[in-house]
């Protein structure tokens, strides 16, 4: 059998210089390079005469080289020229500033060229072809794989040396799927699929491989995230919580009515706590649907069972805000909430770490800080983590070992149809807060172009000028990486200097240091500044009650999700919100994008249209939300295969849970490597 693992640079045609550029790609050992897989492809393989080529086509032609390459000079630069015919025509081929062609041409020889026609005034050109000598497939004659590349390193000899790697390996690789999954949906095998999906004869064969592949790496994901469930559910004993303290107790208390779907998520998490199994599930609701009175009824059934807590927030001002409202609600229940993050100072981190070893704290609120080594807890019940894509599988698998396997709620703002959400959170049970607080004013938003400057500022002013505060989002921080883009410090100079003098105006980056941005949205909650210019760095923030504007430069540049969770962060208070849209572009797709904005503030209905609109784009910023790296599969234009792969999965898991069956041995091998990399280990 072929090595996988065996270093790129001993594969033919590469050497250590051409595997350090390999290497930028991250393609390191075999296994990486047969599975760095084409972004797209060009059919090379169909020619065409002189005669029946199409002005501005990419086309083949077969033509013979009627003269030598003739050179011309332009200062510092070389035009090529070399004349060519067939049959039908005279044409010229062009180049620039390549001189080494001028031996590549004989009088006389048949080559084919592949590039643009320009065909203008019964002159007929075609412009810096690729080109072999008739009978070779290098570059033409063939549907060619087109890869992302790194400087230095062209499709040409990244072709060579995939085509390499093919013949190292074709014949030997050892299938990954069973046979009665291969026949039941017509599979080709792993050997023909890898083959063809960097060389397909036809297009069509393309397209058969890559399903094949797709299905694969969606069906070993579900499978390891359901074989995590599965573990969690049956074969770990998780911590039956006590019934005679219910979380109707706490809701009593409450200075306001819970919502119908608050109360069905909390008796679903009640239901969990008194079970034996560990609970492990996802709490997803839209900004402001109340998920932290669910978090804190949940802890308090964990504290007064004989347990402790820890609430877990991705910004130190989010973990200060939850202790604020956890201390307003529990304190007079004799509950002790304490905060731990990386700003404070050594001497009460030392005296907050012995009170909870010692069990003097019953709820410990938090940030990464919570996830260190010398954090030790007496008795851990409950672990809610808020923002689950800040908060991978490994982080909180290395929380929950600072329990006897504590019950465990993740909590995300950021609505995910439940398809996508199956692969996200595939390891957990989902709950769903789907109805808003009957107090919650509709935040009314409005999507402009830049011609209506003047009264989008003229408006800011009246509502600044009523005691509001405004937040301002544009896309990046230093000029020059988009010119059609306003950065935020140029932005906020330009409020500061000629717009909005009179006022307090300030700026706020992902490139600040954590206690920065901090200090400033402290302030701001404050109201000692009237208007913060920001990147989405806000996007999980801290209740701002008094603001109630939110501008966001450059609309069109965001998804849909991410505008929803922006938009969220007014309209947290008494006064009636705005959020207005600046955008730029005429297309379709954009006005479509923005009148969805306008017309809903469901986040579920958002999150469908932002996956129906926006198709293979970035739906929510993958790798921030914790997604897994998928080498082909892509979850939105693949989503009838993920569908497919589910229920298969769920079929497997339901007669063979361990995948002990025979024919599932290749399964748990390569589902085994898959939860490896996950960080959990074997199961």
């Amino acid at each position: 059998m072929v090595d996988l693992k065996k270093d790129v640079k001993y594969i033919k045609g590469v050497g250590p210089n051409r595997a350090e550029l390999l290497n930028k790609l991250g393609i390191f050992t075999l296994q990486d390079l047969i599975t760095y897989y084409p972004r797209a492809y060009e059919d090379r393989s169909k020619p065409k005469t002189l005669f029946e080529c199409i002005d501005g086509e990419e086309t083949l032609i077969e033509v013979v080289a009627t003269s030598r390459i003739v050179e011309t000079r332009f200062g510092k630069k070389t035009m090529q020229k070399l004349m060519i015919s067939d049959e039908t025509a005279n044409a010229e081929a062009v180049w620039f500033n390549q001189t080494y062609l001028k031996s590549k041409f004989s009088i006389g020889k048949k080559y084919r060229m592949y590039g643009k026609i320009d065909k203008k005034y019964r002159k007929i050109q075609i412009l810096s072809p690729v080109f072999d000598e008739y009978g070779y497939t290098q570059n033409t004659g063939r549907i060619v794989p087109l890869y992302p590349l790194t400087y230095n390193l062209s499709q040409n000899i990244l072709r060579k040396i995939m085509e390499n790697a093919i013949e190292e390996v074709y014949g030997n690789l050892s299938e990954t799927l069973p046979e009665y999954i291969l026949k039941k949906y017509s599979l080709p095998s792993i050997n023909k699929a890898t083959k063809t999906i960097h060389f397909p004869e036809e297009l069509q064969d393309f397209q058969i491989a890559r399903n094949r592949l797709v299905f694969e790496e969606l069906l070993m994901t579900q499978l390891a995230l359901l074989k995590l469930k599965y573990h969690d559910m049956h074969q770990i004993k998780g911590i039956t919580f006590s019934n005679k303290h219910k979380i109707s107790e706490i809701i009593k208390i409450f200075p306001f009515k819970l919502t119908n779907a608050q109360m069905r998520v909390l008796q679903e998490i009640e239901n969990d706590m008194e079970s034996p199994k560990m609970m492990n599930r996802l709490l997803q609701g839209d900004v402001g649907s109340g998920k932290t009175a669910v978090a804190m009824c949940s802890a308090y059934k964990a504290v007064k069972s004989g347990y402790q807590a820890v609430i877990m927030a991705p910004t130190a001002i989010l973990a200060t805000q939850h202790l604020e409202n956890f201390k307003k609600m529990l304190s007079s229940l004799d509950i002790n909430c304490e905060l731990l993050i990386s700003g404070i100072t050594k001497k009460k981190k030392e005296e907050i770490l012995q009170k909870l070893k010692n069990g003097e704290i019953d709820i410990l609120i938090g940030t990464h800080a919570v996830l260190e080594d010398n954090v030790e807890f007496k008795n851990l019940g409950l672990v809610v983590t808020d923002e689950q894509h800040r908060f991978g599988v490994r982080q909180r698998s290395k929380i929950t070992k600072k329990g006897q396997n504590p019950d465990v709620l993740v909590m995300t703002a950021t609505p995910i149809p439940r398809t996508l959400a199956l692969i996200l959170y595939g390891d957990l049970d989902i709950s769903i807060i789907d109805e808003l607080p009957p107090n919650r004013k509709k935040i009314e938003t409005f999507a402009v172009t830049k011609r209506m400057q003047e009264r989008i500022d003229n408006f800011i002013r009246k509502q600044i000028n009523e005691g509001r505060q405004a937040y301002i989002v544009c896309p990046l921080v230093e000029e020059g990486e988009d010119n059609n883009l306003k950065s935020v410090i140029e932005l906020a100079e330009k409020y500061q200097k000629e717009i909005f003098p009179e006022y307090c105006v300030t700026y706020l980056h992902g490139k600040m240091k954590p206690k920065e941005k901090d200090d400033i949205m402290l302030k701001f909650k404050n109201h000692e500044i009237d208007i913060l210019i920001s990147t989405t760095v806000i996007e999980v923030g801290v209740d701002v009650p008094n603001s109630n504007i939110m501008v966001i430069e450059d609309a069109q540049r965001f998804g849909l999700a991410q505008l929803h969770q922006l938009r969220g962060r007014v309209g947290r208070g008494e006064y009636q919100s705005y959020c207005i849209l600046k955008y730029e572009g005429n297309s379709e797709n954009i006005r479509k994008r923005m009148k969805v904005m306008c017309d809903t503030n469901d986040g579920f209905i958002i999150s469908e249209k932002d996956l129906e609109l926006r198709g293979s784009g970035d739906f929510f910023g993958t790798m921030q939300h914790g997604l897994p790296e998928f080498k082909i599969a892509n979850l939105f234009e693949d989503m009838p295969i993920l569908k497919k792969a589910q229920i298969v999965a769920q079929e497997i898991m339901n007669k063979d849970p361990d995948l002990k069956l025979l024919e599932n041995k290749l399964l748990q091998r390569v589902v085994n490597q898959k939860l490896e990399r996950l960080g959990t280990g074997t199961l």
